[in-house]
């Protein structure tokens, strides 16, 4: 796995010497020696080398990366351009239209919010080809909990998006008032009727950053030519 060299070094050093750790590094090691597995190993931690902690606005929390050919980066929900948007981000984008007029692109490529603090953050960062949730449990969920605490600890005001039960269920782990908790169902197609669509998060998220003095985000991805 590639290091971490920016501000989420310190953070998450301690990390580095745990027991979990320790079996985690070993794990993915022989995963990536002896299976195809997402993403590419230099993407593992994109989503750090992209949002470095003290940009942190937004974290919208994922659970495992895409396991088919070329769509997991490190970002949860992203795919790189020139691959199917997947139909939860197709959700995410419809209300982004009705909440913010912004227009449906043609690429499901979410770098432009990370390199904004939107910090993409899937609860396991790895898997097998074809194979969902085939690294959970194995030790991932430690480190991004982990993630999830520093965060937690930020004075600067950060939104976070929780989406579905399993996001949800991080909601426990937060509990600096400095900071604003948003749920909803997830976004996918057997749920986003249930309440996501409608949820105004991202209306929300822009008028509560610029309340603290924050910029807001701005969501529209643009098409790729």
């Amino acid at each position: 796995m590639p290091p971490i060299r920016n501000d989420w070094a310190d953070k998450l050093k301690p990390e580095y010497g745990k027991d979990y750790y320790k079996k985690l590094f070993d794990f993915i090691g022989r995963e990536y020696s002896s299976h195809t597995i997402y993403p590419p190993g230099d993407d593992i931690f994109n989503a750090f080398h992209l949002t470095p902690y003290k940009d942190v606005k937004v974290v919208i929390i994922g659970q495992d990366p895409y396991h088919e050919p070329g769509q997991a980066h490190g970002l949860s929900f992203s795919v790189k351009p020139g691959v199917e948007i997947p139909p939860s981000l197709q959700n995410i984008y419809k209300e982004l239209h009705d909440e913010l007029g912004c227009y449906i692109p043609n690429n499901g490529y979410l770098e432009k919010w990370a390199r904004q603090g939107v910090l993409l953050l899937n609860s396991v960062l790895t898997v097998r080809a074809h194979a969902a949730a085939s690294h959970r449990g194995k030790g991932w969920e430690n480190f991004t909990d982990a993630v999830i605490h520093e965060v937690n600890k930020k004075d600067a005001p950060v939104v976070f998006m929780l989406w579905g039960s399993f996001a949800r269920s991080k909601s426990a782990m937060l509990d600096n008032p400095r900071h604003l908790i948003l749920e909803a169902p997830h976004p996918s197609p057997l749920s986003a009727h249930r309440g996501f669509f409608g949820c105004g998060h991202f209306k929300r998220c822009n008028e509560f950053l610029q309340s603290k003095g924050s910029s807001p985000i701005d969501w529209q991805i643009e098409n790729i030519t």
